[in-house]
């Protein structure tokens, strides 16, 4: 029969090399991370693909690392929309910001974009961590202030932008990243409205305006760019 301890070992076992190749436990020994691990709090849990891993106003009791998936942020505003702030995958980690905080509930929801593995970290276990070496401390202080900075962006960027201009946004960082006029989209225009926070309807009549204007064509699953002179 397998314990709870062992089952756990079991599993950090799995990921701690993954673990250890993140800057902030880069300064931790393995034998020594896994007998931090060993010896306090946390859980490894999978997520099915539209599964809620946090709901709005829920206290927030771990710093969670994606290593496998992709996790998003969301809101539902009032019209009804869903805005997804910001997408988290492998590595990336989500909670620090809260977790120590005096309002230390989720403003928002936090989704499984996809089949995904998260690391959930308890608040003694983290301090643990800290109190072993300051390289951690420093690291995790990073990761909060460049949380915070990223999502107040992001949260500003939407909220001020046309729709055309988060469409010519998303085109733009596409266009440099795939370095072709076809933009091959690996989400669907549902999910794309949702990130850009809009009705699919009017993601759908802004292109529809672009590809009358002769900027661009589009299907279901590629959007071609006619000229770069689009993002001038």
């Amino acid at each position: 029969m397998v314990t709870n301890w062992e089952a756990k070992k079991i599993n950090i076992q799995n990921y701690i090399d993954a673990i250890l190749s993140l800057n902030l436990f880069s300064s931790f020994p393995k034998n020594e991370l896994l007998h931090l691990f060993s010896t306090s709090k946390y859980k490894v849990n999978k997520y099915e693909k539209g599964q809620i891993v946090h709901l709005q106003n829920e206290i927030c009791n771990t710093m969670d690392i994606v290593l496998e998936g992709r996790i998003s942020v969301q809101k539902i505003t009032n019209d009804g929309n869903i805005l997804k702030i910001t997408v988290f995958t492998g590595g990336d980690i989500l909670g620090a910001n809260l977790l120590f905080s005096s309002r230390n509930s989720y403003p928002m929801t936090v989704v499984s974009e996809s089949k995904s593995t998260i690391l959930h970290i308890y608040k003694d276990l983290i301090l643990k961590l800290s109190q072993k070496d300051s390289a951690f401390t420093s690291g995790l202080l990073k990761v909060v202030s460049d949380k915070t900075v990223a999502l107040t962006d992001k949260i500003n960027s939407i909220s001020l932008k046309t729709v055309r201009q988060r469409i010519l946004d998303f085109l733009r960082y596409e266009y440099y990243l795939q370095k072709s006029n076809v933009l091959q989209l690996d989400i669907s225009k549902k999910e794309l409205s949702e990130r850009f926070g809009i009705q699919r309807t009017s993601l759908s009549r802004e292109l529809n305006k672009m590809r009358k204007e002769g900027l661009l064509e589009f299907d279901s699953r590629t959007i071609t760019i006619n000229s770069p002179d689009i993002f001038a």
